[in-house]
């Protein structure tokens, strides 16, 4: 059964944007981060992404040479006019208005045995782990203090949870955390 993985990079200070909403400053390599071996490792375990609007519109609809070639499932409101371009047999976009549980229950169906990886957005991570439907979190915290900008843990309906840590690396400038979320009952 596919397991759902939430996670995020986050500053030391806990901010996944600038206070302009730039998540550059958290990302200042790109190219080494995509092929470090912790984003290959999560790569290859995904069998489908869910991903914001947002998230969708950084990518300005083009998804040529996007890592995840995979069914991706992007929760919003509405679907844009236009169709996503890099689309091939392996990465299709279906666009979900009914929810994050939804989009999340139609990765799963996509992604088989394989990893359901939430990416983009404090507000869906929140909501899947709300719901407990995540199983895990694994975040990369970045050795940089923003000051100011978009938390990632930052609802006034969160709920106390502990995570269990089962996993620490390290590569320049980030350490790894991994955690199991505990399962609802």
């Amino acid at each position: 059964m596919a397991k759902v993985v939430v996670g995020m990079t986050m500053s030391l200070d806990g901010f996944v944007s600038d206070r302009s909403g730039d998540v550059t400053p958290l990302y200042p390599n790109f190219e080494s981060l995509r092929e470090s071996e912790q984003l290959q490792d999560v790569i290859g375990a995904t069998g489908a992404v869910v991903m914001v609007r947002r998230s969708y519109e950084m990518g300005n609809g083009d998804f040529t040479g996007y890592e995840f070639q995979v069914p991706i499932f992007v929760v919003t409101h509405q679907a844009p006019s236009a169709p996503a371009k890099g689309k091939n047999a392996e990465l299709s976009f279906s666009f979900v208005t009914e929810g994050v549980a939804r989009a999340i229950e139609l990765a799963k169906t996509a992604a088989g045995s394989r990893d359901v990886t939430v990416v983009g957005g404090p507000d869906v991570i929140q909501q899947a782990l709300e719901l407990g439907l995540a199983d895990e979190v694994h975040i990369d915290l970045r050795a940089l203090l923003l000051g100011d900008g978009l938390r990632l843990f930052e609802r006034s309906n969160q709920t106390s949870e502990e995570l269990e840590l089962y996993d620490v690396s390290q590569s320049p400038g980030v350490t790894h955390l991994r955690y199991r979320a505990a399962p609802r009952t």
